[in-house]
């Protein structure tokens, strides 16, 4: 490994690039603004410029023999990725990668009522963030195939961990759904996640698709109550479904819609992760350490 490339690079980039800074490669971020390029040099990570929403900015990419890691989520907006699109339309073609991993979510099956998925479940997204999502990753295999660089696609669950956790919603005691009505989710550590990501660049089998969770979900409403628990706050209040479509946010109401558990064997095996938070009781564990 002589050098990494990673568009979108905020946390889970700049945890990436700490785990590759031990060996010796070259870091590189692409930043749209010179405070993104401030905050990456900040981190050892130098900054090469360019903005995804402009083609043209895209110029002279140091992607040649480089792991590409594209972190950067798609527009909030329409049914397809312009931005992967056109990062990898400004991949000079004499300057191929060695591999590119890419960040997708689990929103690209839908909802499956509650039942443990596998990477060859049937895609049925119902949301235009999981179809924004499904279009990425559609254009990266196109690419892919095209190119013959070798390519991974991580499916991932809810992120947490310091600084992704929903303190502002618990301190304003907004209400969450009746435990026993609440769809599942999934989840994987910042830190775990960082570590699959490396682990795929490294050993995941091009073309390959990959599950990241820790391997025990639980409802949406126990995650609230015990991350409210674990940071000393008072326990959300609980509504009934009926109420919770009159009082929460259609952004909150869409994630009530779908409710899956993901099979993360193949992530396990495959990439031969060993996790440092099996489930969310570590992770939070670990918060309440520090």
């Amino acid at each position: 490994m002589n050098s990494v490339l990673i568009a979108g690079c905020g946390d889970i980039g700049q945890r990436v690039a700490q785990l590759y800074r031990a060996q010796g490669g070259i870091m590189r971020g692409l930043a749209r603004s010179e405070t993104s390029a401030v905050r990456l040099r900040a981190g050892a990570i130098e900054p090469v410029p360019g903005d995804l929403t402009d083609r043209v900015t895209l110029k002279d990419l140091p992607t040649a023999e480089a792991v590409l890691f594209y972190f950067a989520p798609p527009p909030a907006q329409g049914e397809s990725d312009p931005l992967l699109q056109n990062f990898l339309a400004a991949i000079d073609p004499a300057r191929q990668p060695a591999k590119l991993v890419l960040i997708s979510t689990t929103a690209v099956y839908g909802d499956c009522r509650g039942a443990w998925i596998t990477e060859t479940q049937v895609l049925r997204p119902q949301t235009a963030r999981g179809r924004r999502r499904l279009d990425a990753e559609n254009t990266l295999r196109r690419w892919g195939q095209e190119t013959g660089v070798p390519f991974v696609i991580l499916r991932v669950g809810g992120i947490y961990g310091p600084g992704r956790l929903p303190i502002a919603r618990l301190e304003k005691g907004l209400p969450i759904l009746k435990p026993a009505d609440s769809p599942y989710t999934n989840r994987i550590h910042q830190d775990d996640l960082a570590r699959v990501c490396k682990a795929a660049a490294e050993m995941g089998v091009s073309g390959e698709i990959y599950n990241v969770a820790d391997g025990h979900p639980g409802t949406m409403s126990q995650y609230f109550i015990d991350v409210a628990k674990a940071l000393g706050l008072p326990p959300p209040p609980i509504v009934s479904r009926a109420e919770a479509e009159k009082v929460m946010s259609a952004g909150m109401l869409s994630y009530l819609q779908e409710s899956r558990r993901l099979d993360n064997r193949k992530m396990l095996e495959e990439l031969a992760v060993g996790l440092r938070y099996p489930d969310l009781a570590a992770g939070l564990a670990a918060l309440e350490r520090n």
